[in-house]
């Protein structure tokens, strides 16, 4: 039966004695979907990637791939797939074409298409000004990963997996590379793993989060961002008496936005002396603005507005929100390795300074 649906996680598990890194994980991402997969370092982002890319076998659950079984049919799922690890899988002593003429042999491609398929990957990459070097590691780290972007496309596969392709490049590489992502999702599947919320909010339409393991959120990016139920704005006045207008206080200002609308919570921020500066985050109602009531309050206390405005909640801050606890173990990990380290460090001093001392009263010894 013919289905849309090209990666689709069931229950999907990876355990490691007695943890596990991905806990019955479940997702579907449909044909022609460009889905960012975002998560803090441990959270099973590479290792869910693995798994649907055929490097790593799932404990338990299921895991199909172009309508393969990742376990049962492991050659036919890998035969649908182009996949960038964060550091391409690159022969640095070769050139471009040598490098992608030996993978189309891997590929068991016809010896017939290699020369077409490797003129339009090159194309695609924008890797034609870049023949002329003499091998790959000559390139720049941004061309040397659009060369591993044309070996992941090289037998024109219907879905492409990204794990962390740009973290190695700067911000004029990483947004060209985010274009070259754009234009490829057209006609195929893309999963693309990243630290970088803005590249994901720039070239994906739908975003799943990953904590500790399980699914904590999937949508589209403007929808998870307003899923912390809050609208958020920014007010600030004049709070110096000035001719017949009395001092304003905080706890005033704070009293009037209550009374104006339940259910609001007012903190203050800091400002510039002689200002009132604090954000209101009002519970979302469908269509309802409030900057009009705030407007409306500040001209029948006759105070004088200098600023109000409506803040858009970013991505990022969902993303910290639904992975705090990610977030929390893992500074609990790296302080605890981190000691670790430290300790054993003190102890290997501690022995060397034991057998400096040792060898200098052996050479007393013989002194005497």
């Amino acid at each position: 039966m013919a289905t849309d649906v090209m990666i689709e996680a069931r229950d999907l598990t990876k355990a490691y004695g007695t943890y596990r890194a991905i806990d019955k994980l479940n997702f579907s991402i449909r044909r022609g979907e460009v889905v960012g997969f975002l998560g803090p370092n441990g959270a099973g982002k590479s290792t869910t990637m693995r798994i649907l890319t055929c490097f790593l076998a799932p404990s338990s659950g299921t895991a199909i791939v172009g309508g393969n079984d990742v376990f049962e049919d492991p050659l036919g799922a890998r035969s649908v797939v182009g996949y960038l690890p964060q550091r391409a899988p690159l022969y640095q002593e070769m050139g471009i074409v040598e490098y992608l003429q030996f993978v189309a042999q891997l590929r068991a491609l016809p010896p017939s298409e290699h020369k077409a398929r490797i003129k339009k990957v090159i194309e695609i990459t924008g890797l034609g000004d870049q023949l002329a070097k003499d091998s790959i590691g000559d390139l720049s780290k941004g061309y040397q990963q659009r060369v591993g972007l044309a070996q992941a496309l090289l037998h024109d596969p219907p879905i492409l997996i990204l794990d962390e392709p740009t973290s190695d490049l700067d911000p004029i590489e990483k947004a060209e590379f985010i274009e070259y992502i754009k234009a490829i999702g057209r006609d195929r599947t893309v999963m693309l793993s990243t630290h970088n919320l803005a590249e994901v909010e720039a070239s994906c339409p739908r975003v799943l989060i990953v904590s500790k393991g399980k699914l904590a959120a999937d949508g589209a990016p403007n929808d998870l961002a307003n899923r912390s139920g809050n609208a958020r704005y920014v007010l600030e006045i004049d709070g110096k008496k000035r001719d017949s207008k009395t001092e304003v206080s905080v706890d005033t200002l704070t009293k009037a936005l209550k009374e104006m609308s339940s259910g609001l919570t007012v903190k203050t921020l800091p400002s510039e002396d002689g200002s009132i500066e604090v954000q209101i985050l009002a519970p979302i109602e469908s269509g309802k603005d409030l900057r009009r009531e705030i407007f409306g309050l500040c001209v029948d206390k006759s105070w004088t507005l200098l600023e109000l405005r409506r803040e858009v909640v970013q991505l990022e801050e969902v993303f910290r929100e639904l992975t705090v606890g990610d977030q929390k173990a893992g500074a609990r990990i790296e302080k605890a390795g981190v000691a670790k380290a430290a300790a054993a460090r003190n102890a290997a001093n501690a022995e060397a300074d034991k057998d400096e001392d040792s060898d200098e009263d052996s050479d007393e010894e013989e002194k005497e």
